[in-house]
């Protein structure tokens, strides 16, 4: 996923990283856990990282939370949103990696996961998401999140324009509302056309993820609920107070909620899921998000080097994953290990972060420093 570093209304940066950090590490190690089991793995993968899947929707509430909270603190500022800034910030943070991450699909074929790639333009335009047959279609799959997260970076700031040029202010509310119960709708007309007439199609799995999980417009629940979070504690001091002095509780009724959607989304590709699923792990996920950017909570002050390093290295991480466990359990394959073998899977996980390091030191902090130098201009 992108990174979500951006600081928000409010919230002190320092303990606001605290905080969230230990999310982003948890949610990248999430989702490497669930594609893990892709490949070579031992059997205790399948039952651990069988709802790894939902890592992406904490990416998701983080993302909302943290972009829209940027967004809507120069509201309350009074200030004028930059564009031009806020789309250079979004361009050099993100799109220098994912180039370089594509070029070494194209180049070098033997990196890839599967067999296939999707269309180059699909990749070029963060449009993978739509149309993505992955029985088809298996190298970068994971793509689809970063077309979801584009597509919002370009949306939201648009929005919030023109919102602030129209003076709705507030009110926009019953949009955030409407667009979360639209998506009942919206996933359960996707579910009786494309899914109901194919129960028993042998390429089921395939098409859930094409018509349910890939597309925006069904995705947009967690995403919402990281808006929400942000404009709450932009707009409404008074309730964010109320919720810092039950933070702690807060945070255990999300996790605790995680417990029944966990049931109900598992296996995955069910009506249930489509219909339910999605809207009460983004709740969930939104719960410990407002949760521990509070002074109160347990873990706004709990300060770990290694949460803040994987947290650094997250988006390097979910770039280059897959292609780095591809390619470490072939060549250890060829030198006799067993790529099953919890031994095979320690190297990939350094694998992937040495990977990700250098990602993050030959792609990633030069970019930083040109965006830095245009912006100073």
């Amino acid at each position: 996923m992108p990174p979500v570093n951006t600081p928000t209304a409010n919230i002190s940066d320092k303990h606001k990283l605290l905080g969230l950090d230990h999310l982003r590490a948890f949610a990248i190690c999430y989702v490497v856990l669930f594609h893990y089991r892709q490949f070579g793995h031992p059997d205790w993968v399948n039952k651990v990282g069988d709802f790894g899947w939902t890592g992406v929707d904490l990416f998701f509430v983080l993302s909302g939370f943290l972009i829209a909270g940027q967004l809507f603190a120069t509201i309350a500022k009074g200030g004028a949103i930059s564009m031009k800034e806020f789309f250079t910030k979004r361009f050099f943070r993100i799109i220098p990696p994912y180039l370089v991450m594509i070029c070494l699909y194209v180049s070098f074929p033997f990196l890839r996961e599967r067999e296939h790639m999707a269309a180059l333009w699909r990749y070029l335009t963060f449009t993978t998401n739509f149309g993505l047959d992955v029985s088809q279609t298996g190298t970068f799959t994971h793509s689809w999140s970063l077309c979801v997260e584009e597509q919002f970076y370009l949306i939201l700031p648009l929005c919030v324009l023109l919102f602030s040029y129209l003076k709705i202010g507030k009110k926009s509310a019953y949009l955030i509302l409407t667009l979360f119960l639209a998506g009942f709708a919206i996933r359960y007309l996707n579910w009786q056309i494309w899914m109901q007439p194919n129960l028993n199609s042998d390429n089921f799995g395939a098409l859930f993820n094409e018509f349910i999980y890939y597309p925006t417009y069904n995705r947009l629940d967690a995403l919402l609920a990281g808006v929400s979070v942000a404009g709450i504690y932009t707009f409404y001091p008074e309730i964010k107070d109320r919720i810092s002095k039950r933070s702690n509780l807060i945070m255990q009724a999300g996790v605790v909620l995680l417990i029944p959607t966990y049931f109900i989304c598992t296996p995955q590709p069910t009506f249930s899921t489509t219909v339910w699923g999605y809207p009460l792990i983004a709740i969930s996920y939104g719960l410990i998000v407002a949760s521990v950017v509070c002074p109160g909570n347990i873990l706004y002050s709990v300060k770990s080097w290694l949460t803040s390093q994987i947290a650094t290295l997250s988006y390097g991480i979910y770039l280059t994953h897959k292609l780095v466990i591809h390619l470490t359990q072939n060549l250890l394959e060829k030198a006799g290990a067993d790529r099953n073998s919890n031994l095979v899977m320690l190297c990939c996980i350094l694998s992937c972060i040495t990977g990700a390091l250098l990602l993050r030191y030959l792609v990633e902090k030069p970019s930083l420093r040109l965006r830095n130098k245009i912006l100073s201009r």
